[in-house]
């Protein structure tokens, strides 16, 4: 979700549970892998369906608890803001598919590789979309990351779509969501998100368990309660995410989100033993490289002020 907020200055201390509750957030959202192994029993459309119908749940709880309803409400009342989430919600959507698929169909290492190349695909938008000018270090790690994908796609005998999609769609979402989600707080933005999504979603699942088609009640106890789990499971790295933006500086947020792809990687190379032939490990180098040079370059930038694009996501 995006989150707008007035980040300590670079020379405060750094909030120790500022960075527990950051680091917490993209270890979780590094774990998804685990989550979505343990529960491969169900199609990835049929995961999606549950994490929408959960996460709508959860969320819509979360508003009441939380005394957020007046917002929801002034939110559902703008047209454009309602529109504006509900594309978004559409992107995300899309995004968790391509995403489960990738996990469920041993391509782990394709979707780090989307998250990493993130955000390259990011700077690209703000060229094409918002006409930002770039600065020459920017241009140099987008190159990198270009020929990076060149070598994947011919020395791999195939373009590397997975991460291209979950990079393309995440970053289109998160400028959606820069456009918009300012405007909301980031559990009433996914709570519409989810609202409009929910009807299909339920929909679907009832019809999926009507032909005997659905998981949910079919695989054991505990098949049903980690997909009814979804919804916590969606949520609660992006709550960590919303209070460790507050309590240290963006620019540190924006290196400790590596966790989650450095994660995705590990576990699709030594654990889903998933194969790295020589031009896959000189693409991934040229993916660090570039990344090391645009969060210096950002870092240098920043200094003034700390900015972060919406990582809302991952997942």
């Amino acid at each position: 979700m995006a989150v707008q907020s007035s980040p300590p200055a670079p020379d405060e201390p750094t909030d120790t549970k500022g960075l527990l509750f950051a680091v917490s957030a993209y270890l979780l959202w590094g774990a998804f892998p685990f989550y979505f192994a343990f529960i491969k029993a169900a199609a990835p459309v049929e995961i999606i369906g549950h994490r929408v119908v959960w996460s709508f749940l959860f969320c819509l709880a979360g508003v009441l608890i939380w005394r957020e309803v007046p917002q929801l409400r002034q939110t559902l009342r703008d047209r454009r803001l309602f529109a504006g989430l509900a594309l978004a919600g559409a992107l995300v959507s899309v995004n968790w598919l391509i995403y489960v698929w990738g996990v469920l169909n041993d391509h782990v290492v394709d979707a780090a590789l989307g998250y990493f190349i993130n955000p390259l695909i990011t700077v690209s938008l703000a060229i094409v979309v918002l006409g930002e000018r770039l600065r020459p270090v920017q241009k140099i790690a987008l190159g990198i990351g270009a020929l990076a994908v060149l070598v994947i796609a011919v020395g791999y005998g195939q373009v590397p779509w997975v991460a291209l999609a979950l990079a393309g769609t995440f970053a289109t979402y998160g400028l959606v969501k820069k456009r918009v989600g300012g405007r909301v707080t980031p559990l009433v933005g996914l709570t519409v998100e989810t609202t409009l999504l929910s009807p299909v979603a339920l929909g679907y699942l009832i019809w999926l368990q009507s032909v005997g088609q659905g998981t949910f009640l079919n695989h054991g106890t505990g098949h049903t309660l980690a997909l009814a789990a979804a919804g916590a499971v969606t949520a609660i790295p992006l709550l960590l995410f919303a209070a460790a933006s507050s309590r240290i500086p963006l620019s540190m947020m924006g290196l400790i989100q590596y966790l989650t792809p450095v994660l995705q990687f590990a576990f699709g190379v030594w654990i889903n033993h998933e194969v790295m032939p020589t031009p896959r490990w000189i693409g991934f180098g040229l993916v660090w490289v570039a990344l090391v040079l645009l969060t210096v370059d950002s870092l240098r930038a920043s200094r003034p002020r700390d900015v972060l694009s919406d990582p809302d996501t991952m997942n």
